[in-house]
């Protein structure tokens, strides 16, 4: 009984967890990455094709703000766990508007604003979607 109470806790936030935190700068070093080939990998490509500009973008943007969700609810103290959703939200754009302006600077690569309202629309609604439906945080007190 007490492996099974282990296993269910509430997880909390408040102590320092460096995986969440590798987590999201291996995740943006991966969109940096992206960001600098002046053509994406066959791979992207094929879901560009698929899913459209736009939709990856939002996607990508969800993927980074949940993320930085994790790591500032669970790694990064009470004050950041209970500001956790805008932190993310903030973080993210913050990110996406950065990565924009890397692109103005790689050959066949340009810079767009549409871009980074895709990337906050996916960032809040998957950080929205995540903090109330999958995992809310709780501050420890």
């Amino acid at each position: 009984m007490r492996e099974l109470a282990r296993h269910t806790k509430t997880r909390t936030a408040g102590r320092f967890r460096w995986g969440h935190w590798v987590a999201v700068v291996a995740y943006a070093g991966l969109i940096f990455y992206l960001s600098a080939q002046p053509q994406p990998p066959e791979a992207v490509e094929t879901v560009l094709q698929a899913l459209g500009d736009r939709v990856l973008h939002a996607v990508e943007y969800g993927v980074l703000s949940v993320l930085c969700y994790r790591a500032f609810g669970y790694a990064a103290g009470a004050w950041a766990a209970t500001r956790a959703v805008t932190l993310a939200i903030v973080a993210s754009i913050g990110y996406g508007i950065t990565d924009e302006i890397h692109q103005a600077f790689v050959p066949l690569r340009d810079a767009d604003p549409a871009d980074v309202f895709m990337d906050a629309i996916g960032a809040t609604v998957a950080v929205l979607f995540w903090s109330q439906l999958v995992e809310p945080v709780k501050a420890e007190d």
